[in-house]
């Protein structure tokens, strides 16, 4: 079995090779290593800078959903997007994983087609990735308090807390954001310290305040209809929504959340546009 998946992950890594450039096969060592599924995920998206095939050998080969609606499915499709890879390849690092179950999420720093921010969702069977999902936006400039998309806290605490933080963070989706019941916000937002990393919103509930005055007066739109998914490892939460936004667009929003003492105290998020389903590479839907 091990000979056949070393086989298997030189043809992809052929794959994924540029024509001309020298290619670095892996070790059957390499493929014996026990990594947990955060390292298997972390290391398949830093593959994409550095070239290494072996991460390729981490995706069941039989069966691998794609949601990524620009991207054929399977692995046909991954070894389509690799090779477009730009001269000097793509760049990819990692600035936060997050565990939970059979999936793990990374909130990741891109150069892919242009410099991105997104996150990535992995789902895995038996130690092998068979399900991804994904959402991307290009990199804006600080934001009103001078914080980017990706910079803030990173350290994963209060493992044992994590069940609740993500039942205060689906408050907050449902009552709030969902639901318009601002007078609720304090309930689960802290008054004193609010951490926005949104490009458009300043710190604080004021700033998440003006920001909303400014939509309503504007005629603008920022829906929640529906929570797809809530996952979470400690004081780190991430909902996947979908939505309308701005002139009414139909969008994906991927919110991550910072919790501590039981508040929500910090926020990143990336929005994309849902393309309509004429323009859809796989029929899998966005989430």
């Amino acid at each position: 079995m091990l000979q056949a998946t070393y086989l298997y992950t030189l043809v992809l890594a052929l794959m994924a090779t540029a024509p001309g450039e020298r290619l670095t096969t892996p070790t059957e060592n390499d493929l014996t290593m026990e990594l947990s599924n955060k390292e298997k995920a972390i290391a398949l998206i830093e593959s994409l800078e550095n070239g290494d095939p072996t991460p390729v050998s981490y995706i069941n080969p039989n069966k691998y959903i794609q949601h990524n609606l620009s991207v054929a499915d399977g692995l046909a499709g991954f070894g389509a997007i690799m090779q477009m890879k730009p001269e000097g390849g793509f760049k990819a690092k990692v600035i936060r994983a997050v565990e939970d179950g059979p999936f793990v999420f990374l909130h990741t720093e891109y150069d892919f087609f242009g410099p991105k921010v997104g996150f990535d969702i992995f789902r895995f069977e038996n130690g092998l990735i068979v399900e991804h999902w994904d959402n991307l936006s290009e990199i804006t400039p600080p934001n009103p308090s001078g914080r980017t998309q990706l910079d803030g806290a990173t350290e994963i605490t209060d493992l044992n807390k994590t069940a609740d933080n993500k039942a205060l963070v689906e408050g907050f989706v449902t009552d709030v954001l969902m639901g318009g019941q601002s007078d609720k916000i304090t309930q689960y937002v802290s008054a004193t310290q609010y951490l926005q990393h949104n490009s458009a919103v300043a710190d604080g509930l004021d700033g998440l305040g003006a920001a909303l005055q400014y939509f309503a007066d504007h005629g603008l739109v920022m829906e929640y209809d529906k929570l797809h998914r809530i996952l979470g490892e400690g004081n780190f939460v991430l909902t996947v929504s979908e939505g309308k936004f701005g002139k009414g667009d139909p969008v994906a929003y991927y919110d991550l959340f910072r919790v501590e003492n039981g508040l929500i105290v910090e926020h990143w998020d990336v929005i994309e546009n849902i393309p309509p389903q004429s323009e859809w590479r796989n029929s899998n839907g966005k989430f």
